[in-house]
């Protein structure tokens, strides 16, 4: 079982898109012929065949107790705060979270590996020369939780079921699954179009869910309903009230539960998740000990509000946990469609107008940090002069880019916190002039005497906040900047048709960057409709490098391209770089503990932690 929730809208959309052909073989997700207990993008596993538990459980942690959170979102389809259907995997309706916890997946990840994934279902895998076909061998003993047998069949019946009816974020991944069957009871056989993404595989394997499809020949796939489905995961539902909360009971003679890839995991007797339409109830309810468990994400009420008595006398803790996954790319968009934004020394002088050392201490409370790369916390983030590998890569456009490429990685300034930095205002002055945007009666115009005017496009007034220190010191500079509110939908029609000067983004990558990055950079998405490449990007360079993370053989080789085509981005100035925050914020109830090691790829507490029955006598909390 994967962590929670397994099938997210980040999971498919990394997946996404594209239709060149990426070989899993040589090297990659298993050789040829060989039966193999895991796999990865690039073939890398950790654990041997003989492996027991992963690093980060405990595999003596007691069973028992109760986990309860809020539960504001689903896999696809949840609205917030609220569900009306306990399938997750069409359209219709909006789901739970936790629906994963029924479903076994065909393999397991590994959270101490960038993309490596272990048997679940399947006991091995194989592939074909081509690495058109993918045999996974399924563990005779797998049951669902009827007791009946779960085969090949039923994983063949599952996806086809997914590629055909499923939720259209499944099905458009599934389009280069050509098929899936079973050979036998026990050996399941998928083929590729040969055009899929190298992630496809991982996909299918370690986030599909595999049905019953004995009870699917009584029971309507496509049908929202909220009768609880046949599964054979380590929980089943138990009592839900729609909208209101739902839990999920351990399963007691479950199948897999001494499988290497779930020893140590899925220690809590229930899993409870609770749904409340307003975020001050959500809090209140959490201090009242409602439910044990929250992650903050609000940096004001983080700093501010964790004070209440039940924090004070110990009974609620408060926990920083390390974020080692990627922080994605999140800024202020410029769109090079417009000719005003062509000249990188304009794009420039606006990055110099933010000043983010005055906002994360007056908005932020200092919890965040500057965002620099579009690799933000990862090794494919470039720092530093470039590296001999790198070079060889950005050597045959040196004519064509930036000087700054082939120096000391781009990073935004550091300002005095002032919140209006006169250095960093003198030198985009300086910039804006270069570029033949003149003050002329107070006001930055160009030689036809045309005024450079910055719309900042948004749906969200939090933001405007956020948004106005910029366009502060864009006046102070003599440009006509303004921030522009506008309904979601009318946010969405200019945002697909590229019609804004400004706008807000974020990014959000895997530790395997894949054939999705071709969608954000590249000049054949440049004026692709509702496409992701919000700048226009259009440059030989970037498609060059894009294609070489791409076509990576080794991981090596990926970080390497990855590093050199982060310097071409930042030095192109194509953002105004925000920040991310690499830590998890939590406060829980004191009635857990956990293992030594957290897993390093994700938070991993309902997977990981248990109930510590010494602390269950405080009172405040509620099982």
């Amino acid at each position: 079982m994967s962590a929670v929730p397994r099938l997210t809208r980040r999971d498919v959309l990394a997946l996404a898109g594209g239709a060149a052909a990426v070989a899993l073989l040589p090297g990659g997700i298993a050789h040829a012929g060989e039966r193999r207990h895991g796999m990865s993008i690039f073939g890398e596993l950790k654990y041997a065949p003989d492996f027991t538990h992963f690093d980060y459980v405990n595999p003596a942690a007691p069973k028992g107790g109760t986990f309860s959170q809020i539960g504001p979102t689903a896999a696809f389809n949840a609205s917030f705060y609220t569900f009306d259907t306990l399938n997750g995997y069409v359209l219709r309706g909006s789901a739970p979270q936790g629906l994963n916890l029924i479903f076994d997946t065909l393999m397991a990840r590994a959270y101490d590996e960038p993309d490596a994934l272990y048997g679940l279902l399947a006991e091995s895998v194989e592939a074909s020369a081509d690495g058109k076909t993918l045999i996974f061998h399924l563990r005779r003993e797998a049951r669902f939780h009827d007791g009946t047998a779960l085969t090949a069949e039923d994983a063949a019946f599952s996806f086809m079921l997914l590629k055909e009816k499923g939720h259209p974020l499944i099905a458009q991944n599934l389009r280069e699954m050509e098929s899936a069957k079973a050979l036998n009871p026990h050996t399941l056989e998928i083929s590729f179009t040969g055009n899929q993404t190298r992630d496809l595989p991982l996909f299918i394997a370690s986030v599909l869910p595999v049905f019953s499809k004995a009870y699917y020949a009584e029971n309507d796939f496509s049908a929202s309903t909220l009768k609880p489905p046949l599964g054979s995961g380590p929980y089943r539902i138990g009592d839900f009230r729609a909208g209101r909360h739902i839990a999920y009971a351990r399963v007691e003679d479950y199948w897999g539960r001494d499988l290497p890839v779930n020893v140590g995991h899925w220690n809590f007797d229930r899993v409870r998740f609770e749904y409340f339409r307003d975020r001050t109830a959500q809090f209140e309810a959490f201090k009242a000990g409602n439910y044990l468990f929250r992650e903050e994400f609000t940096s004001k009420v983080w700093a501010t509000e964790y004070n209440f008595p039940a924090v004070r006398d110990g009974r609620v803790k408060l926990m920083t946990l390390p974020d080692e996954t990627p922080s994605g790319a999140q800024g202020w968009f410029l769109n090079m469609r417009r000719a005003k934004f062509q000249d990188r020394r304009v794009r420039e002088a606006l990055t110099l107008a933010f000043d983010f050392e005055w906002t994360n201490k007056n908005i932020f409370y200092d919890i965040y940090k500057r965002t620099e790369s579009y690799f933000e916390n990862s090794p494919m983030k470039a720092e530093g002069a470039p590296s001999a590998e790198e070079l060889k890569l950005l050597e045959p456009f040196r004519t064509s880019l930036p000087d700054e490429v082939f120096g000391p990685a781009v990073t935004p300034p550091v300002s005095d916190g002032s919140g209006q930095d006169r250095r960093l205002l003198r030198r985009a002055a300086q910039l804006l002039d270069e570029a033949g945007w003149t003050v002329q009666g107070g006001k930055r115009r160009n030689a036809n005497g045309e005024p450079l005017t910055i719309e900042f496009l948004d749906n969200d007034p939090m933001v405007e906040r956020l948004t106005a220190p910029l366009v502060k010191n864009l006046r102070l500079l003599g440009i006509e900047a303004n921030t522009r509110l506008v309904d979601s939908s009318q946010h969405q029609q200019r945002r697909d048709n590229y019609e804004f000067d400004v706008m807000l983004q974020r990014y959000s990558l895997g530790l395997t960057p894949g054939i999705e990055i071709r969608s954000y950079w590249t000049s054949e998405f440049a004026a692709v409709p509702g496409g992701r490449n919000l700048s226009g990007i259009a440059d030989p360079a970037v498609d060059a490098l894009v294609e070489k993370v791409i076509a990576a053989e080794t991981r090596d080789e990926q970080i390497v391209a990855a590093r050199a085509l982060d310097r071409v981005l930042r030095a192109s100035h194509y953002w105004i770089p925000q920040w991310h925050k690499n830590l998890h914020h939590i406060a829980f109830w004191d009635k857990f503990a956990w293992p030594e090691t957290k897993p390093k790829y994700t938070r991993g507490v309902l997977e990981t932690w248990w109930s510590d029955e010494t602390k269950t006598g405080l009172s405040g909390a509620k099982d």
